[in-house]
């Protein structure tokens, strides 16, 4: 039976598949008395997957919690849109985007990629 599970789960054919997978591929071949828990078991303990899969524990990066508003417009996120098509009657090629973080609903304002800090505040 081991046999069976090491051709079915790694061997360079197989490239070992996931328990479910492996499950699969053995019940089209082979039956015996409590096989699924054999299946279980080998994967399980397969050292291939277990360093594979191993977690270093080194996270990607530091996420903060993002406060959350307790009333509209006192958290906003605002971003620019630009390489877009010029459009309208003056124009535009960038989008200012400003979303407010207690409705989530995002507006878009037409301007132009080169405007300038004094530019946008008078948009906002």
């Amino acid at each position: 039976m081991n046999l069976v599970l090491k051709e079915c789960h790694d061997s360079p054919f197989s490239g070992h598949l996931s328990e479910d997978r492996t499950r699969e591929k053995v019940k089209t071949c082979i039956w015996w008395p409590i096989w699924q828990k054999y299946v279980q078991e080998y994967c399980k303990t397969c050292d291939s997957c277990q360093k594979a899969n191993k977690y270093t524990g080194k996270r990607l990066s530091n996420m903060i919690q993002i406060q959350q508003p307790r009333r509209p417009w006192e958290i906003v996120h605002i971003d620019w849109g630009s390489g877009l098509p010029p459009g309208g009657d003056r124009s535009y090629n960038a989008c200012l985007v400003i979303v407010d973080r207690f409705i989530k609903t995002p507006i878009f304002l037409p301007c132009h990629k080169d405007d300038r800090a004094m530019d946008t505040a008078l948009l906002i």
